[in-house]
């Protein structure tokens, strides 16, 4: 057996036994070898295990056996293990040699003590040796680098040097080939990230697991390894952290060739802003809310009771305050269960924040205009025969399956002694494309126009674009008067024209 990383390990193993062969007038008629194999486990070495069949049915032809050293029957946490494969051999009557000891296995007091200490030092490199590399992989993983294991939907494998400089992309069954190389995660295809947001938007929907699952096989949609979906990968998709950006660590532990543990979370090693994130952190945590809720049924009057309590310690409500308070149902399942914000704030006798209400009506408005508009151009596009899908989540409209066109409202900011400008909000990952920007007018009460940009051009600080009229100068910026005029433009010219 060899676990070194010399390329001739076996072959020098092998001269070293060939010459103890020769010097004791042997001649070897069976070579029994595992190239490569943890010796923590008989159940991988194939080598070993048809030695002891060969022994112990007597289709063994031979009366010696010659081994490297003591350490070559296994690493064996139980050290008694490979002495009892020794014992196997000696009770057929084939004798054990070791060619490499300084010592001869004669059965003697000193044999004996010898090749149990041999015994215990193998077994003690091999746990030196798994700490060894479980701090590294420990070290590595707060550096941000993927320590193995299968990659989840919508990313793909990244390699870089030790400078962080990339190398290319692993496809699937690729490795790197340089131990100074480390590997990172980043978002893969377009349409992938669109998935995981429309599944993401499905589940805060209150659909199941298996509803999701059932959808995408009836769109065709297959998972990471090529295969239908089943409810259980949905939700596994749904509890992963690297979507927004964590990168995870020890979960699952199999140390030493032990059974695969799962770990608590307390032993998790995370690193958070490891990964560019493809959902919206907020909208992850209420999936983590309604997923913990789902196990315990919480009667209606307890529901509010609990929010109860909660505006009593707080002295307010927010949706903010209600998602991250513990023991507290998801702001989605009171919505569920009692509709409208201002009914569940009328059950508890909170009369609420006029200033927030009217802000989230807004918010509201605006978001179905944003929808809304998206759909008028999706249905326009169909009528003359071409493709558009839109994602409800994102409000993105993927044309001729080619062109992707963002819709955005940009609220109107009013400083005093400066000109105007306009935000927008960056959500999730947007797919490269086309962005339609809805200006609103100086009071955020009504559409000014309509401004058609690249997603190139747009660099976000603290998850906000900011541009005014200056983003004119230099660069070709549509900008049109009606939704109509918008329309038009987009039905001439896309697919004839890239965004740059």
């Amino acid at each position: 057996m060899s676990t070194d990383y010399q390329q001739y390990s076996i072959e020098n193993q092998a001269v070293v036994i060939a010459t103890y062969a020769e010097l004791h007038k042997l001649t070897i008629v069976h070579t029994y070898r595992d190239e490569g194999e943890s010796g923590l486990r008989i159940e991988n070495r194939g080598g070993l295990t048809e030695l002891v069949e060969d022994v112990q049915s007597g289709r063994a032809d031979f009366a010696h056996l010659l081994v490297f050293d003591v350490s070559r029957w296994g690493r064996f946490q139980d050290v008694d293990e490979s002495a009892h494969y020794e014992f196997i051999c000696r009770r057929a009557g084939v004798e054990v040699a070791y060619c490499a000891e300084q010592f001869d296995n004669d059965g003697s007091l000193l044999a004996s003590i010898m090749k149990n200490i041999k015994r215990v030092m193998a077994a003690e490199f091999s746990r030196e040796l798994s700490a060894k590399v479980f701090a590294g992989s420990v070290r590595l993983t707060h550096r941000g680098f993927k320590m193995g294991g299968p990659t989840a939907y919508a990313f793909q494998r990244r390699l870089v040097d030790d400078q962080c400089r990339p190398k290319g992309i692993l496809t699937i069954g690729q490795r790197k080939s340089l131990l100074t190389d480390h590997v990172k995660l980043i978002p893969g295809a377009p349409d992938q990230v669109e998935i995981v947001n429309w599944i993401l938007h499905e589940y805060l929907r209150h659909k199941s697991q298996a509803t999701i699952a059932r959808e995408l096989n009836q769109r065709g949609i297959l998972n990471s390894q090529g295969r239908p979906w089943l409810g259980k990968a949905v939700g596994d998709l749904l509890r992963n952290e690297a979507y927004i950006g964590v990168l995870t660590y020890n979960r699952k532990s199999r140390k030493l060739g032990a059974k695969v543990t799962r770990n608590p979370r307390e032993l998790w090693i995370r690193k958070e802003n490891a990964i560019e994130p493809i959902v919206h952190r907020d909208a992850f945590r209420r999936a983590q809310k309604i997923m913990g809720e789902g196990r315990v049924s919480i009667p209606e009057e307890e529901m509010l009771l609990r929010l109860r309590k909660v505006l009593m310690k707080k002295g307010k409500l927010s949706k903010t305050i209600i998602n991250s308070s513990p023991g507290l149902p998801s702001m989605s399942s009171y919505v569920l269960h009692f509709g409208a914000l201002r009914n569940i704030y009328r059950l508890i006798g909170y009369n609420g924040n006029q200033e927030w209400f009217d802000k989230y009506a807004s918010h509201q408005r605006w978001a179905a205009l944003q929808l809304s508009n998206a759909a008028r151009l999706r249905d326009a596009f169909e009528r003359l025969g071409r493709s558009a899908t839109l994602n409800a989540s994102t409000e993105c409209l993927r044309i001729d399956n080619v062109v992707n066109v963002v819709f955005r409202v940009a609220r109107c900011r009013n400083y005093e002694n400066r000109p105007l400008r306009w935000t927008l909000q960056y959500r999730v990952r947007w797919p490269k494309g086309w962005v339609v920007a809805v200006r609103l007018d100086e009071k955020n009460e009504a559409i000014f126009d309509y401004v058609l940009m690249p997603s190139a051009w747009l660099t976000f600080s603290r998850r906000m674009f900011w541009f005014s009229k200056e983003v004119y100068k230099g660069r070709t910026i549509n900008r049109f008067d009606t939704f109509e005029a918008l329309s038009r433009f987009l039905i001439e010219c896309v697919g004839k024209e890239k965004p740059s």
